[in-house]
């Protein structure tokens, strides 16, 4: 019996030990089409060697000069992209196959902020609050859990040399698990579990998209170089394992947001030990705001949802009127889709930058922290933490309540 444990605990360390290979990530990069430049071939030995600049230095996009390479038709010179939040830059490298590029920063995209402010609202503005508000209640659970633990277990990303970077702003975070594969796992299998039956499509149609989606964004980050495949693996396993916790008690954790007289405060109480918490954990790093900013987009959609039922411009659907249909697509139909869209996002963007211009200076002068450098500012506890969660936090209660009732004042409810 022992003998078959220690066995079986070594075919699991060869397989983890094997997945974790930063060379299968540098072999599926090429095999992608992605190349490091040739005048920088020797720069990177030397730095994986120890004779060149710090190799956490160099962890990120550089510009191909034209005499660098030989470029082809098919070849792709990237710019200069640096981090805005540490001011690192580096790598050199070709792509030698648009379309993968292109597909797979896509995949990339699907798990950054960008993605999460144009599509939860679009979802909540135009296609279905209920689903929308649960489908965020698990997304904060696995981002938050996901960012955490990265900081407890703390392995480092993919090394460089042999994996080309082709991403900059999250190289300062640990990697394991992959948000992005548990993000891109939970959205879309979240919302197959929650429209299927409340809408009327295809089961089958509706689980490939979830699929596709899932395998777009996991493959996304070991092209990016920023994921080994058992950090996407691990990923989507936990990613699984939070939904099967947490999709049966969505219908108590709503209907309490929307309900329950002293649920704001228990709310922002909840998402702001968290926060506290999680910034505790370990060096800063850009887990730390990102954590801020989930947990302040979750609080305040759900108080914004709480003020929306209480004023009662939230009214669910009788029973009687599911499944619902999806309605033909018609000028009319995406002209008010659009406009909507429009018009909820520039609210959104104004108040992010309004909150952003007042949070930061007043954090930095209730704690006497210096304010001339902002980027160092920024990166403190003081300032981080009331900066994103009180930002992020305005954001998402616009989404639920100051946008959907100015729609309703200008008639695009």
């Amino acid at each position: 019996m022992r003998g078959a444990m220690a066995s079986a605990y070594t075919r699991l360390r060869r397989l983890t030990d094997s997945l974790q290979d930063p060379e299968k990530v540098a072999r599926f990069q090429h095999v992608c089409g992605v190349q490091s430049s040739p005048s920088h071939e020797q720069r990177d030995s030397q730095e994986a060697a120890g004779d060149g600049p710090a190799r956490h230095r160099r962890h990120h996009n550089g510009l191909l000069e034209n005499g660098a390479a030989r470029c082809t038709e098919q070849e792709k010179m990237q710019p200069l992209r640096r981090n805005s939040l540490t001011g690192e830059e580096g790598q050199h490298f070709v792509i030698r196959n648009r379309l993968l590029y292109y597909l797979f920063t896509l995949g990339t995209e699907l798990g950054n902020e960008l993605f999460y402010i144009s599509f939860f609202p679009f979802w909540i503005w135009n296609v279905d609050a209920q689903v929308g508000r649960r489908v965020i209640v698990v997304w904060v659970w696995v981002m938050y859990l996901g960012q955490c633990t990265k900081d407890l277990i703390r392995w480092p990303r993919p090394p460089s040399p042999p994996v080309l970077k082709l991403e900059v702003f999250y190289n300062s975070e640990y990697g394991m698990p992959s948000t992005h594969a548990m993000s891109g796992t939970a959205i879309p299998l979240s919302l197959l579990l929650l429209t299927w039956g409340r809408w009327q499509y295809p089961f089958f149609y509706g689980l490939i998209f979830a699929m596709v989606w899932c395998s777009l964004v996991c493959l996304s980050r070991v092209y990016m170089g920023m994921h080994s495949i058992l950090d996407v693996v691990a990923g989507v396993l936990y990613a699984i394992l939070i939904l099967v916790v947490f999709h049966p008690a969505l219908d108590i954790i709503d209907n309490f947001n929307l309900t329950y007289k002293y649920a704001p405060l228990i709310i922002i109480s909840l998402h702001l030990a968290l926060g506290i918490f999680s910034f505790t954990l370990d060096t800063w790093s850009t887990s730390r705001g990102d954590t801020a900013e989930i947990l302040g987009s979750g609080a305040g959609i759900a108080c914004g949802s709480h003020v929306s039922y209480m004023l009662g411009f939230l009214k669910e659907p009788s029973p009687d009127t599911l499944p619902f249909i999806i309605p033909p697509i018609t000028v009319t139909l995406l002209g008010k889709a659009m406009l909507r869209v429009l018009i909820g996002l520039v609210v959104l963007l104004l108040i992010r930058a309004v909150m952003k211009m007042i949070t930061i200076p007043l954090a930095c002068k209730v704690f006497g922290i210096p304010c001339d450098d902002v980027r160092k500012a920024r990166q403190r506890m003081e300032v981080e933490l009331p900066y994103r969660y009180l930002t992020y936090g305005m954001v998402g209660f616009a989404v639920m309540f100051i946008v959907p009732y100015l729609f309703t004042w200008v008639g695009l409810h």
